[in-house]
């Protein structure tokens, strides 16, 4: 099968491609605008695979996304591409909404216009074998849980039913493009999975998420902001088990339908910082890492209060029965598998991380426009 992913330059876009990669014998065609969060880097090693290709395009550009379909003729879409910092969508959410909403409206139209060319191209009523061909074709559409809103302490995790209530020009955003991809599935018949995933985390996270911002934040010695009294809560999926559940939607899902895709991992703010800091200051104590990159005696004396976000949701939290029980997916890495795999990978990656702190990534990104 040719997929083509979107977005794949990106943080949980690059672990998909470099999954489908090595455990599948899946091409990929990678569609990728490269605005500051995209990062081929993330995909060292690849540029040469004979069953990978790049495409640096804009998702807002009709005309070359049809000029991608009709070149490279996939069978499935992943769509990952995404405008996703809340505090970038607070500050600017005319980006978000014509990434999000607009880009995902080109792309859904792009897919239709492609699907019927197969049908016609093909003859599906004179010929059976085609059609069954032709119903394989599959578009996923990646979301985010942040579209359901806030849960109180107390409620049970968003399912697939849960109303859509979004507080964040982001999150809204979000549920927009959500709206459109079931509505190009329902009035045109086009083949569409959304699914509605909690906050990730892994390696090649671009250092404005929370995660890689504590683990900088310390071994660079600096204070460790945390929004209001850190009592906010997530669902915390590592990035390689989120990639899994997407195949599997994919390969075994039923079109029409919405998976929620949870960690089983809900977490105060505060206590995953500490979590952090605690499996650094572990670091230390073994000699992986000196002790003069801690400002006290333990990395946590370096968090630092500041003032909460608007709009900022209490809690977030999947129910994810339904991907379990129809697909049978579950997630592997644990609470303490995962942050520790993750605080590993950037302390042996850190030519990765600095080449975007110091801005020479961008270098490489603006070579490739």
């Amino acid at each position: 099968m040719k997929i083509l992913v979107t977005g794949g330059a990106g943080f949980i876009g690059s672990n998909l491609v470099r999954q489908i990669l090595d455990e599948t014998s899946h091409h990929v065609v990678n569609l990728d605008k490269l605005t500051y969060a995209g990062n081929l880097s993330s995909l060292k090693g690849y540029e040469t695979h004979k069953r990978y290709h790049f495409v640096q395009t804009d998702l807002c550009d009709a005309s070359a996304l049809t000029s991608i379909f009709a070149q490279h003729r996939p069978e499935a879409v992943m769509h990952l591409a995404a405008e996703s910092h809340v505090d970038r969508s607070i500050d600017g959410p005319g980006e978000f909404i014509q990434t999000n909403v607009l880009g995902t409206y080109h792309l859904l139209q792009a897919a239709k216009n492609h699907w019927n060319s197969r049908i016609s191209e093909d003859g599906v009523s004179e010929n059976p074998s085609s059609a069954l061909r032709k119903s394989a074709f599959r578009f996923l559409h990646v979301s985010t849980d942040e579209v359901y809103g806030s849960l109180g302490a107390h409620d049970s995790g968003f399912s697939e039913t849960t109303p859509y209530s979004p507080h964040s020009p982001y999150s809204a955003s979000k549920a927009s493009s959500d709206h459109l991809a079931r509505a190009w599935h329902d009035t045109y018949g086009l083949p569409v999975f959304v699914t509605n995933c909690s906050n990730n985390y892994g390696p090649y996270q671009f250092p404005e998420k929370l995660i890689p911002v504590v683990i900088l934040k310390c071994l660079r010695g600096e204070p460790i902001p945390v929004y209001g009294k850190g009592e906010n809560i997530r669902d915390w999926l590592y990035v390689g088990d989120h990639c899994s559940a997407l195949r599997a939607v994919l390969e075994k899902g039923t079109p029409g339908e919405t998976y929620n895709i949870g960690g089983n991992n809900e977490m105060k703010n505060i206590d995953l910082v500490q979590v952090l800091c605690r499996i650094l200051d572990e670091c230390v104590e073994s000699g992986r890492l000196g002790a003069e990159t801690r400002t006290g005696t333990s990395f946590a004396d370096q968090i630092t209060y500041v003032t909460d976000r608007p709009g900022h949701d209490l809690r977030y939290a999947i129910d994810p029965t339904k991907i379990r029980t129809d697909l049978g997916w579950e997630p592997k890495e644990t609470f303490e598998t995962g942050f520790r795999k993750t605080v590993e990978w950037y302390l042996d990656h850190q030519e990765w991380w600095q080449q975007i702190l110091d801005g020479t990534y961008q270098l490489q990104r603006l070579g490739s426009a």
